[in-house]
């Protein structure tokens, strides 16, 4: 199940799209009505963390657990299902966690640099909105947290989804969880706009190996960064 999935009205209208050629990030507003966000939106995802301004931003409570997972290959990346009972407190917001899914090199950028990999948490409250943690991957240690990942990596979007993995999914974030904060989008279409996006400060080292393992598979599967368009982006203290 992509992003898409997750947007009400987006399920059956997903027209083909891709990160390169005719079916590019370039074209994707082109390829369906329901993906008119793509090119139109003014708050859209990823983007270029330059500068952000420091503000008394919530404290991210995460409740995770380790569970039971599936790993699957939809084509576009590689994502993870993970079962109910795990989430995000943000102030008053909780949002459940209801999946993962990776991009290479990271589609966030900071300081105009990308990191080698990143992981979205994706999560949704109970009036449908999503909120994304993004933890960023950078090329270091072996990360046995992640390793039930890099494992069992479907070869292709035909691939039956490798279920019955172990995920310790607190292991998978960073001791420090100071992050940048602020209102995106989907990097994927249909792009739909009112994501709240926290971009953790802190990076998470993953082994050559393991980042070498997902790009055999998706050697770049990242969306250019977009416009700013007047938004503003905080840094928690």
């Amino acid at each position: 199940m992509s992003l898409a999935a997750f947007c009400a009205g987006a399920e059956g209208a997903e027209a083909e799209w891709g990160y390169r050629g005719k079916a590019g990030p370039a074209r994707w507003s082109q390829l369906s009505p329901q993906y008119e966000a793509c090119g139109k939106g003014r708050a859209q995802s990823p983007i270029n963390i330059r500068q952000a301004s420091k503000a008394e931003l919530p404290a991210l409570a995460f409740e995770y657990s380790v569970v039971p997972a599936t790993v699957v290959n939809d084509g576009h990346m590689i994502l993870v299902e993970v079962p109910g009972g795990n989430h995000l407190k943000v102030g008053d917001e909780s949002y459940e966690l209801v999946q993962i899914n990776f991009h290479s090199p990271s589609e966030e950028q900071i300081d105009g640099k990308h990191k080698a990999m990143v992981a979205h948490f994706v999560h949704r409250n109970d009036a449908g909105q999503l909120a994304v943690v993004a933890v960023l991957l950078q090329t270091g240690k072996h990360n046995p947290a992640f390793q039930p990942v890099f494992s069992h990596l479907p070869r292709s979007r035909q691939a039956d989804p490798i279920g019955n993995l172990e995920l310790d999914l607190a292991a998978m974030l960073p001791d420090s969880l100071k992050y940048y904060a602020y209102q995106g989008s989907l990097t994927t279409p249909p792009c739909a706009e009112g994501v709240s996006w926290m971009v953790l400060k802190n990076t998470v080292p993953v082994s050559k190996q393991q980042k070498t393992e997902f790009r055999r598979l998706f050697p770049r599967n990242v969306r250019p960064v977009q416009p700013l368009n007047g938004r503003e982006v905080q840094l928690s203290s």
